[in-house]
């Protein structure tokens, strides 16, 4: 089949380079322009991009991958089928009734659950035991089509988005070598989706790391773990913003009434053990405002922190 390839973030790149190695010819990729990243602010290409140029696939980048001149492009390609995953822009019924077969779509979660941005990050932060990856059959709304299959996996005590997204991004990819299989020998059976389960996965906020120390311990953990890379959670250190970077669940009993936020313990090669809402939590590796990642011996090190002391 004649593909073209929707795909930005990092995310795409297992399905892109399975898509590269079969007998399907990827005829095109489009993803999002280039754009300024880091501190230094420097042009940099998506990810997508520098794997299609080393294999010679040719590279269009729309500001708008459904206006007039990118539906002449993309109407001149000849595709069967687009491809679309972690591309960053919503595609119109223009776009999408171009290939011969369909558009489908990789999207990291058990869809109808977790419609939306960030769908990896709200399934660890609500503390979901599964999660995984669904190819649906593409359609104007957000994450609404007709599901072509699913897959499923566990999620780890200690799995974080980063872990997540390596894992689906790798299910992912597998996935839709069986989904494009299906489609193409005719045997593909679409499903709508249940519209009864739906749930959103809106796009992250700032705001949405800051630490509410009356949450209980396990609420605390699955924030931290679902909010990296970015934002982070964090709380505040000596009137300074601090990350929390890392933490784990502790087994701990304060000798007298405590604070929530309040330092119990400091365990060399342990963490800082916080009082929480329900239970404690052990901080293991946290970044100061404009300082380095540091893990809580090194951290102790520079920063006086007491038995006592109140994080808010």
């Amino acid at each position: 089949m004649n593909i073209v390839f929707f795909g930005t973030a990092e995310f795409a790149i297992p399905a892109f380079r399975e898509l590269l190695a079969s007998k399907h010819k990827v005829v095109a990729l489009v993803t999002q322009p280039d754009r300024k990243r880091g501190r230094n602010l420097k042009l940099s290409p998506p990810p997508t991009k520098v794997l299609a140029q080393a294999h010679n696939i040719p590279v269009y980048q729309p500001e708008d991958a459904s206006s007039p001149g990118a539906i002449e492009y993309l109407g001149k390609l000849g595709a069967d089928l687009f491809v679309v995953i972690a591309f960053g822009q919503i595609l119109r019924q223009e776009a999408l009734g171009i290939p011969k077969s369909c558009a489908i779509n990789l999207h990291g979660s058990l869809l109808p659950r977790y419609r939306g941005a960030a769908p990896t990050n709200w399934a660890i932060i609500n503390g979901d035991k599964t999660t995984g990856v669904t190819i649906i059959r593409m359609n104007e709304k957000m994450d609404e089509g007709d599901i072509v299959l699913r897959r499923e996996v566990s999620v780890d005590p200690e799995d974080t988005n980063i872990t997540i997204n390596e894992s689906l991004s790798g299910l992912g990819a597998k996935a839709l070598m069986e989904a494009i299989a299906l489609i193409e020998s005719g045997k593909a059976q679409f499903e709508k989706q249940d519209k009864t389960q739906v749930t959103l996965a809106r796009k992250l906020r700032k705001e949405d790391g800051a630490i509410n120390w009356a949450e209980p311990a396990t609420v605390i953990h699955s924030r931290v773990r679902g909010l990296l890379p970015w934002p982070g959670a964090y709380t505040s250190y000596a009137g300074k913003t601090l990350k929390i970077l890392s933490t784990e669940l502790v087994a701990y009993s304060p000798s007298s009434q405590v604070t929530v936020g309040e330092v119990l313990d400091i365990v060399k090669g342990k963490g800082i053990i916080v009082n929480t809402g329900s239970g404690a939590i052990a901080i293991k590796f946290l970044q100061l405002e404009g300082g380095k990642v540091l893990d809580i011996d090194s951290f102790l090190r520079g920063h006086k922190l007491n038995i006592g002391d109140t994080l808010i």
